[in-house]
């Protein structure tokens, strides 16, 4: 899974939704608890009956959200609840697994698996540095209505490897049976190249400004697409057969908003009957939804209390041998307050030899405030004893 991706598109696509346009929703149009379909002429409110009865009608329906958002999952249990009264002969795609742990889903649904073996074998804390707390009512749903669970990513090596070589020059003995994707359309490549512009110098050199031309932006690009043309072919694999269940994929939003990237590639393998739903705050200012977002948005009912936001370093970490390597660290970020710099090795946290980034990232999400971490890091030849320090919740 590429860690620096999943957390980069929800930014942006946050960015690209927070930018004025000219076909938006006037404000103040969202009502809690319920639908709002938004398009260039007009902005409504849809009864919740009509969408659930129209989605049930799709052959695929995605249900995107941003990972660590609980109230994301608390909905996408409501809305697989309710496809499922009506289409019960269902399946439910998650892009948290890669292909090669489905026969571990399998048998978590046949209830051969403990929780805590399923996600072991599942190798969670590898493949995905968010909590499982978040994706656990998923599961526990698949299992106790014997809902069939389809892993539809890839290994985070073969997205690696794209976007340093190229598709072209990745062998087809490697690709996991991905087939190539279909094109970009101009607009996706429009959004891609924001992303890309945001960390150019992740993808290519220091201080250099980013062109469409550039070869590690063309990478960059087949990259993506081969990331959503996989999640599509897993979740069209589904719906092609002679039982044709309702295929529900559990996705990033930034993988199905506007229609760009896996609808795109469900088009292209002839799944035209596809249904997008995204899930925002209450609050959120309709003038920064755009038409054309997804086929309708549920407001959310804002919490009564506010909900803490978990720590961060502001890093971004890659795993390399012997450690995990600090590849990026945000400027005025608690890490740069703490001096942890780029290249910084993390050998250890609280006494603890690291693993893997998702250990590191977990470690830091169940920090409580005003606590310390001690942290050991190689930088260099040198071997250094860090404390990180979490400020107090004001």
């Amino acid at each position: 899974m590429n860690h620096f991706i999943r957390r980069i598109l929800p930014l942006a696509f946050a960015a690209a939704i927070a930018a004025p346009l000219a076909n938006a929703a006037p404000a103040g149009c969202l009502t809690p608890a319920a639908w709002t379909q938004f398009d260039k002429a007009s902005t409504r409110t849809a009864p919740s009956a009509d969408i659930v009865a129209e989605m049930a009608k799709r052959d695929v329906v995605l249900l995107g959200e941003y990972h660590d958002e609980d109230d994301h999952h608390r909905w996408q249990v409501q809305m697989l609840s309710a496809l499922h009264v009506l289409r019960p002969n269902m399946v439910i795609g998650f892009e948290m697994f890669p292909r090669r742990v489905q026969p571990v889903l399998d048998r978590w649904v046949k209830g051969e698996l403990t929780l805590k073996q399923f996600l072991e074998q599942a190798e969670w804390d590898k493949v995905w540095n968010t909590p499982p707390d978040l994706y656990v009512p998923l599961f526990q749903f698949a299992r106790i209505n014997r809902i069939p669970m389809v892993a539809l990513n890839v290994d985070n090596k073969l997205n690696k490897a794209i976007r340093e070589k190229g598709w072209d020059q990745v062998p087809e003995a490697e690709r996991e049976g991905v087939g190539r994707a279909a094109g970009a359309s101009e607009a996706y490549r429009d959004y891609l190249f924001d992303v890309f512009g945001m960390h150019a110098g992740v993808h290519g050199a220091k201080g250099a400004k980013p062109s469409k031309t550039d070869p590690a932006f063309v990478r960059f690009v087949e990259s993506q697409i081969t990331w959503d043309r996989a999640m599509a072919e897993a979740l069209a694999g589904r719906v092609k057969g002679s039982d044709k269940p309702l295929a529900v994929g559990i996705v990033g939003s930034g993988h199905l908003r506007f229609g760009y990237g896996i609808p795109h590639q469900l088009r292209d393998l002839g799944i035209n009957r596809v249904g997008t739903l995204v899930a925002t705050p209450a609050d959120t200012e309709c003038k920064d939804i755009p038409a054309g977002i997804a086929d309708a948005v549920f407001a959310l009912p804002l919490q009564s209390e506010e909900k803490p936001e978990p720590p961060r370093l502001g890093v971004r970490l890659e795993d390399v041998e012997g450690g995990v390597r600090l590849s990026e660290v945000t400027a005025g970020s608690l890490a740069e307050r703490t001096g942890l710099k780029v290249g910084d090795r993390l050998l250890e946290i609280a006494g603890i030899a690291v693993g893997k980034a998702p250990q590191v990232a977990a470690s830091v999400r169940r920090q409580p405030p005003g606590t310390w971490l001690p942290m050991r890091i190689k930088r260099g030849e040198e071997l250094l004893d860090i404390v990180v320090k979490f400020p107090v919740k004001q």
